[in-house]
C-alpha cells in the first residue's frame, strides 16, 4: 500500500534582503543632494560706488592670497546711487561672514611712498576680505580703502595729532633714531581743526613707543641761517620725499597703549622742550614776551610769557635741553641791551629786537624761580690758564674762542713755538664757570669753518661762524675720567676728530713687537686683520741692526685683545693668492687697503697647540705649521733659490724663505723655517745643513730631481743638547759613517779613480763602498776611509787584500806579447775597489777600527784562488 508523505508548511519571511538596496540608494542620492547644496557656496551681496574695474566671472575674491568667491552678478541699487555686487562665496567662509567683516576694491596704486596692490597688475583687480567678529550677515557695504592694517599683523596702533597735514601721507614712515620702525596708514580730519594719524609700529619696535614719547615732523629740509652760519638738516632721502615723523622716548617710562593719542610737534626743539622757569622783576618795561636768554653771544632759550603779580612781573622763561646742566641753583640772569660808546655800537641789532636777557651758569640743581637783576653781577673768580701742544698749526690764531658743544668756554691767549721747536705751544683761557668740565685726558680738537657730512642717511652741511674762519675755533672733549685735569700738564690739540681718534686708539691698543727677516711689505698703518676684519693696524716698522731683522709694532684695538693668546700667530699677507690643483683654482685677493698697504693676518691654532706670538711669518702656511726661523750661511757659490724645501731623508721639514748675499759677498744668507713638529732635533748646534744638487758623472747622475726643482737644502740631526737658530753650512755632503759597518784605512800614493762611494767588491758583489778619501798628515799619501757593510763584515779580515780595479790595464812585453785586464763595464766606467781574503775570519784577525790597509796597484793572480770557508761570527 502506497504511504502518502504529510505536506510542509513553510512560513515566508515578511522582509527581503534585496530591499536594501532601494534604501542604499536613496541614502547615498539624499546625502548627495545635501552635499551638492552645501558646496554650492553661499550667496553675498556687497554695495560699491561703482561697477569699475570689476566684471562678472572675471573678478575674484581673495584672502591672504586665496580664493574664496567671485562676482556672479552686478545690478544698480534702487536709489541709483551704486550697484550691487553679487558674490558666490565658498562654503568654507561661512565662518568668516560676519557684521565687522569687511569687503574692498584692490586696484593697483603708485605713489611717492611706494607701490600698492602689485599682484593686482599682473593678475587684475579682486576683492579682498577681512574677516570680522558679530552674527552671521550675507549683505555689506564695500570700504572706501583697504584697513590701515593687514589681517594677522601684531604691531602696535597709535594715534598722532596735529594742527596740519604737511608733507605727511599715508606710507609717509615713522622713525626712531632714523631707523624706520613704522608708517602712517591712514589719516583724517577731526572737528575741522585738527588731523587724527593711524600709525602702525612693527612688533619688533612697539616697546620704544612710551607713554611719555614726544613725536615731531622730520618731513623734507631744515634750513637755519643765521649771521653764525648755515645749517642744513635732513632726516632721509625718503622723509625729504613722502615726509615721515621721528619720536623719541624715555627709557623708565611704561609702554604705550593702544590706539593712544600723542602730539605731533613742528620739529625736535619743540618735542623735546626743555627746563621751564620764572624770572621775576619790578617791571617789565625794558623786556618784552619772546625776548632771547643769551648766554655769551648764543641763545640758549627764551622769554614766553608775562605774568602781573603782587610783587611785579613774573616773566616765564624755558632753556633748551642740550644747556639744561648750565642751570644751577646760583646761576644769575640780567638784563642786557645795545651798548653806545665813544668807540662804536656794540650788539646793534638789540636797539631793533630789544633788549635780551643775560645768563651766567650755575652748579647745582636748578630752581623754578630766579631773580632778574638790572645789570651784570662781578666775577670773583680768576680763568683758568692751561697749555697745549700740537705738531703743525691748524688754522689757529690769539683769541680764537674754546667751545665746548658749540658754547664758548674760553679763548686762546697765545700761539708760539715750542723752545726746540718740536711743535708749537698754544696758551689758553677757560672762564672760571666751566673750569670743573676739565678732566683728565680731555683733549682739545680744532674746528672747520666748512663741515659736510654726506651720507645714505641724509646730507648735513654745518658751517661755522665768520671768527671761525679768520681766527680758527677749538673744541674740547672731555676725557672718562672725573678727576680734574692738572693746569701744568700740557694737552693735545689735534687738527680733527679722525685724527684725535686715531691718536687715542693708538694709546689704548694692545702693543705687540714681531720680528721679520724683511719689511714684509708693510709701513705705519697698514691693516691688521682676522678672519678679513680690521682690527687694528702696523704701528711702525724699524730695522734693528744688532739682531739684523726688522722690529714689526702691531697695535691691537682694545676689543680685540683677547685675541692674543698662547694659541695666536701671525703672518703677512700677499695682494693675490693662487692656489692651482686638479679640484680646481682658487684665487683669494686681500681687501683693497691691504694690497695697497701691506697687510698682517692674525690667526689661532687648536687649542692646546702654541703659537709663536713674537715672530712674523711669510705665510699662513708657516704659520700653522708653527714653523721655527733659522739661519744659515753657505759659501758664496751655493745655487739656491727661495721656497726651495729642507728635507730630512726625503722628507720635507722646512722651506727657505729668502736668500741674500752678505756684504763682503764671500757668502749667502739663507733665512729659512722649520716647521715646528720636527723643528727641535735639527735646532741641535751639531747639526749639519749642506746643499743638494745634481752631480753628473760616469758613473751616473746623482740627486737627479734637481735639475727640474732646483738644489735643495738636506740636514743631519745633531745630538747636542744646546739649540741654536743660526747655522753655517756646507756645500758638501758630509761623510755619513754606518756605526753598525766595519771600518778601516786603506793607504795608496795617488787617489786615482777612487772616490767617495766607490765600490768594494768581493767575487763580483758589492759588500761596502769608500765613504771618505783625505790625505795623510805628512802629505805623502791619500788615506781612504771604507766601511763593508754588516752582513759581509766576515768575509773581510787581517789577511785581505785589496786592490784598484778601476779602468782598463794593459802590459805589452818584448816576448809575452800583450796583456789586456778588465773589470766589469762598471768598474770600467765608475772605477771599483776589489777585495780577496786568504784565510778564514776569527777572533784572532779581525779588522779593529784603526786597522790600515795598501791598496795594491794590480791584482795577483793567486788571490783569486783563495776559497776560504767563511762563516759569521755573530
Amino acid at each position: 500500500m502506497t504511504q502518502i508523505e504529510t505536506p510542509k508548511v513553510v512560513k515566508k519571511k515578511l522582509f527581503s534582503p534585496i530591499w536594501l538596496l532601494p534604501l542604499i540608494a536613496l541614502a547615498l542620492g539624499a546625502w548627495l543632494g545635501i552635499k551638492s547644496i552645501r558646496e554650492s557656496g553661499v550667496e553675498v551681496r556687497i554695495h560699491f560706488p561703482s561697477a569699475t574695474g570689476i566684471d562678472v566671472g572675471k573678478t575674484l575674491v581673495r584672502y591672504q592670497g586665496l580664493t574664496v568667491g567671485k562676482v556672479v552678478d552686478i545690478s544698480i541699487d534702487d536709489q541709483l546711487q551704486g550697484v550691487y555686487v553679487d558674490l558666490l562665496m565658498d562654503y568654507r567662509s561661512t565662518p568668516f561672514l560676519r557684521d565687522e567683516t569687511k569687503f574692498w576694491l584692490v586696484t593697483p596704486k603708485a605713489s611717492i611712498t611706494g607701490v600698492e596692490g602689485l599682484d593686482a597688475l599682473f593678475s587684475g583687480n579682486y576683492i579682498a576680505i577681512q574677516p570680522g567678529e558679530g552674527d552671521y550677515k550675507n549683505e555689506f557695504t564695500a570700504e572706501d580703502q583697504a584697513p590701515p592694517v593687514a589681517p594677522g599683523s601684531d604691531g602696535l596702533m597709535i594715534e598722532l595729532t596735529s594742527a596740519s597735514l604737511g608733507s605727511l601721507d599715508v606710507g609717509s614712515q615713522v622713525f626712531y633714531r632714523q631707523i624706520p620702525v613704522g608708517k602712517i596708514v591712514s589719516y583724517r580730519l577731526v572737528n575741522d581743526d585738527s588731523i587724527l594719524f593711524n600709525a602702525y609700529i612693527e612688533k619688533k619696535y612697539s616697546h620704544l613707543v612710551k607713554q611719555d614719547s614726544r613725536f615731531w615732523n622730520v618731513s623734507g629740509l631744515a634750513l637755519d641761517a643765521s649771521l653764525s652760519g648755515i645749517k642744513v638738516k635732513t632726516e632721509s632721502l625718503s622723509a625729504i620725499l613722502a615726509g615721515g615723523v621721528s619720536f623719541s622716548s624715555q627709557g623708565s617710562s611704561e609702554q604705550a597703549s593702544v590706539n593712544q593719542t600723542f602730539t605731533i610737534f613742528e620739529d625736535k626743539e619743540h618735542a623735546l622742550g626743555g627746563i621751564t622757569f620764572s624770572l621775576t622783576a619790578n617791571d617789565a618795561d625794558s623786556l618784552s614776551t619772546g625776548a632771547d636768554i643769551v648766554y655769551r653771544g648764543i641763545s640758549i632759550g627764551q622769554i614766553t610769557q608775562t605774568h602781573l603779580t603782587e610783587a611785579g612781573v613774573s616773566f616765564d622763561a624755558s632753556i633748551a635741553t642740550q644747556y639744561a646742566e648750565l642751570l644751577g641753583k646760583d646761576s644769575q640772569f640780567w638784563l642786557e641791551g645795545a651798548d653806545l660808546s665813544l668807540s662804536g655800537i656794540k650788539h646793534a641789532s638789540r636797539l631793533v629786537t630789544g633788549n635780551v636777557v643775560a645768563f651766567l651758569p650755575g652748579s647745582g640743581e636748578h630752581q623754578t624761580s630766579y631773580p632778574l637783576l638790572a645789570k651784570a653781577p662781578q666775577h670773583s673768580q680768576t680763568p683758568l690758564m692751561l697749555s697745549l701742544s700740537a705738531e703743525e698749526n691748524p688754522g689757529i690764531s690769539a683769541g680764537a674762542e674754546v667751545r665746548f658743544k658749540q658754547l664758548p668756554i674760553g679763548q686762546v691767549d697765545s700761539v708760539e713755538f715750542k723752545p726746540d721747536y718740536s711743535g708749537l705751544a698754544y696758551r689758553i683761557q677757560i672762564w672760571p664757570e666751566f673750569a670743573k668740565l676739565i678732566h683728565q685726558g680731555s683733549y682739545f680738537v680744532a674746528e672747520s669753518a666748512l663741515a659736510i657730512d654726506a651720507s645714505l642717511d641724509g646730507v648735513s652741511v654745518n658751517t661755522r661762524d665768520l671768527t671761525t674762519l679768520t681766527k680758527g675755533a677749538i673744541s674740547l672733549v672731555q676725557g672718562r675720567s672725573k678727576r680734574t685735569a692738572n693746569p701744568s700738564q700740557s694737552l693735545p690739540l689735534f687738527a680733527n676728530t679722525k685724527q684725535a681718534e686715531g691718536d687715542l686708539a693708538k694709546q689704548n691698543r694692545l702693543k705687540i713687537v714681531l720680528s721679520s727677516p724683511d719689511g714684509a711689505g708693510l709701513a705705519a698703518h697698514s691693516p691688521i686683520y682676522y678672519k678679513k676684519m680690521q682690527i687694528g693696524e702696523v704701528q711702525g716698522v724699524n730695522w734693528r741692526a744688532s739682531s739684523e731683522d726688522f722690529a714689526i709694532e702691531l697695535g691691537i684695538d682694545k676689543q680685540f685683545a683677547s685675541l692674543v693668546k698662547p694659541s695666536t700667530i701671525f703672518w703677512r699677507n700677499g695682494a693675490l693668492s693662487v692656489d692651482a690643483s686638479l679640484n680646481g683654482v682658487k684665487v683669494d685677493v686681500a681687501p683693497l687697503e691691504g694690497a695697497l698697504k701691506g697687510s698682517v693676518s692674525l690667526g689661532l691654532l687648536e687649542q692646546d697647540d702654541i703659537g709663536n706670538q713674537s715672530h712674523l711669518y711669510g705665510s699662513e702656511t708657516l704659520a700653522r705649521a708653527k714653523a721655527t726661523p733659522i739661519s744659515i750661511e753657505f759659501d758664496a757659490s751655493t745655487r739656491l733659490s727661495s721656497h726651495a724645501p729642507i728635507r730630512y731623508q726625503g722628507h720635507q721639514i722646512g722651506e727657505v724663505e729668502r736668500v741674500k748675499l752678505s756684504q763682503d759677498l764671500r757668502s749667502v744668507n739663507v733665512d729659512a723655517y722649520l716647521y715646528g713638529d720636527y723643528a727641535v732635533p735639527f735646532l741641535a748646534d751639531d747639526a749639519q745643513y749642506f746643499i743638494v744638487d745634481a752631480n753628473i758623472s760616469l758613473s751616473g747622475v746623482t740627486a737627479a730631481e734637481t735639475l727640474i726643482t732646483g738644489p735643495y737644502v738636506s740636514v743631519l740631526p745633531g745630538q747636542s743638547g744646546n739649540q741654536v737658530h743660526d747655522f753655517m753650512g756646507s756645500v758638501e755632503s758630509p761623510t755619513l759613517l754606518n756605526q753598525d759597518a766595519l771600518t778601516f784605512t786603506l793607504v795608496d800614493d795617488n787617489l786615482g779613480s777612487v772616490k767617495i762611494g766607490t765600490p768594494i767588491i768581493f767575487r763580483g758583489i758589492k759588500i761596502g763602498e769608500v765613504k771618505q778619501v783625505q790625505l795623510s798628515t805628512t802629505g805623502t799619501q791619500v788615506e781612504i776611509t771604507a766601511q763593508i757593510a754588516k752582513g759581509y763584515s766576515h768575509l773581510v779580515n787581517q789577511s785581505s787584500q785589496f786592490w784598484d780595479l778601476s779602468g782598463i790595464k794593459v802590459d805589452v812585453g818584448l816576448f809575452s806579447g800583450a796583456q789586456i785586464e778588465t773589470g766589469s763595464l762598471e768598474t770600467i766606467i765608475a772605477g771599483g775597489i776589489g777585495v780577496a781574503t786568504q784565510s778564514p775570519t776569527t777572533a784572532n784577525n779581525r779588522i779593529g777600527q784603526d786597522q790600515v790597509f795598501s791598496l795594491q796597484s794590480k791584482l795577483d793572480p793567486n788571490w783569486l784562488k783563495w776559497a776560504p770557508n767563511q762563516q759569521s761570527l755573530n
